[in-house]
């Protein structure tokens, strides 16, 4: 028998290729992700037991956020004039103001001489129906227009002049300036909205509902400002007449410290009612879709494995969902760390 011939140093091929890994993150042919230990620390998966339990049936309204109608006014001249910055200057977006504080004046362009004539004229008439209907009518209404004639009638002889040299613009409320239209020296008409302020802390929101029983069944609320924050509102009443096809339903911001919310911002509100329905609570983040866009949860079946599945839910509040169908009681649910679990392939 021949000997085997050894390879020389001229047919060294080298070691031999490295096998694959098998301990590295996988998606199986059955949908589930072999996930290990190491990696499960890397991606900070978290995961907790859920159970059934009552919860109240939510439901969701469009709305914006308005003023609190006793924490915020609007400053608007009476008459037509020139504005004249205030003892602080002209207020800007967000400076802070004192109720009554004066904001600015507007110095009045023309003179009201014609204006008073013919509000005289007009008394002067009124008068004297009344005086010809004495012992009808009760004496206190005709002093009163008798002594509106007397008040016309020393101003058209001083002059006349404006009813208003310079009128100031008061603050009617404290809060922050959260609208402005005005400079130095800019003419303005009556009723022309100059400045507008309000509360940050004490802020409405305006809902539309559609259910007419909705607003007697309502137990709490809350709105979703950014994503992942909710936001816990007081039902403060509904209105009788509808507004565009639906139903205004008015709820307040709770406590005092303000929100990160502006008038006129469009919001989602979850009311809570006084119906209840069975389900698992979870976060919001833990419901995510599949390839198939179904809604679907990963749940950790055993120590390196997660399967996921296919649910039906509802909302709970801007953090949490009430997933309806899907589930069983002692379900690990991955509650962090589910987005990235659901990119593995």
């Amino acid at each position: 028998m021949a000997p085997v011939a050894q390879a020389g140093p001229g047919h060294d091929h080298g070691d031999a290729a490295p096998v694959a890994g098998g301990n590295s993150p996988k998606r199986q042919p059955d949908g589930s992700v072999f996930l290990p230990k190491s990696a499960q620390r890397q991606l900070q998966v978290r995961t907790t037991i859920v159970k059934a339990e009552e919860l109240p049936k939510v439901v969701e309204l469009t709305a914006r956020v308005v003023a609190d109608p006793n924490a915020g006014g609007k400053v608007q001249p009476t008459v037509s004039g020139r504005i004249e910055p205030g003892p602080k200057g002209l207020p800007s977006l967000g400076a802070k103001v004192a109720k009554g504080e004066v904001l600015a004046y507007v110095r009045a362009a023309e003179s009201a001489t014609p204006e008073l004539k013919v509000n005289l004229e007009q008394a002067k008439r009124k008068l004297a129906r009344l005086e010809q209907l004495d012992g009808v009518v009760p004496q206190r209404e005709i002093e009163s227009v008798r002594i509106e004639v007397q008040s016309l009638t020393e101003r058209l002889s001083s002059g006349g002049g404006s009813y208003v040299a310079r009128e100031p613009l008061v603050a009617p409320v404290a809060g922050v300036i959260a609208a402005a239209s005005v400079v130095a020296g800019q003419v303005v008409e009556p009723r022309e909205l100059l400045f507008e302020i309000v509360d940050p802390a004490r802020l409405q929101i305006e809902a539309s509902g559609f259910d007419m029983a909705l607003s007697a069944n309502i137990e709490s609320a809350s709105a979703s400002g950014t994503p992942g924050q909710s936001i816990p509102l007081r039902f403060m009443g509904s209105g009788t007449v509808l507004r565009d096809g639906a139903l205004p339903i008015v709820f307040r911001t709770e406590g005092n410290k303000p929100v990160e919310l502006a008038v006129g911002q469009p919001l989602k509100v979850l009311a809570k009612t006084r119906t209840k329905l069975k389900g698992h609570a979870v976060p919001a983040s833990a419901v995510l879709k599949n390839p198939s866009n179904q809604d679907i949860v990963w749940t950790h079946t055993s120590a390196e494995r997660f399967e996921p599945r296919t649910i039906r839910w509802a909302a709970l509040d801007g953090a949490n969902v009430a997933v309806l169908d899907g589930l069983a009681d002692g379900a690990r649910v991955v509650v962090q760390g589910a987005a990235l679990l659901n990119q593995v392939r």
